[in-house]
């Protein structure tokens, strides 16, 4: 069975591939709504996410599990 593929990033996620913390994690996809006009409730992409950091998004999907 494959596994699916996730579009969004969550806060855990973000700490995962930084190794700083969750909270870290909240504050970086904050500022990514912030930058993009998203409203608190809109998901940030891995795209997005990438996009804003510069890690290259092949980096990103090895750390995004479901």
């Amino acid at each position: 069975m494959k596994a699916n593929k996730r579009i969004c990033i969550y806060p855990k996620d973000v700490q995962l591939i930084t190794g700083k913390s969750e909270r870290y994690g909240r504050t970086i996809l904050n500022k990514i709504r912030k930058e993009t006009g998203k409203k608190t409730n809109q998901f940030i992409t891995i795209h997005e996410f990438s996009t804003y950091t510069g890690i290259p998004l092949i980096d990103i999907e090895r750390f995004i599990t479901n």
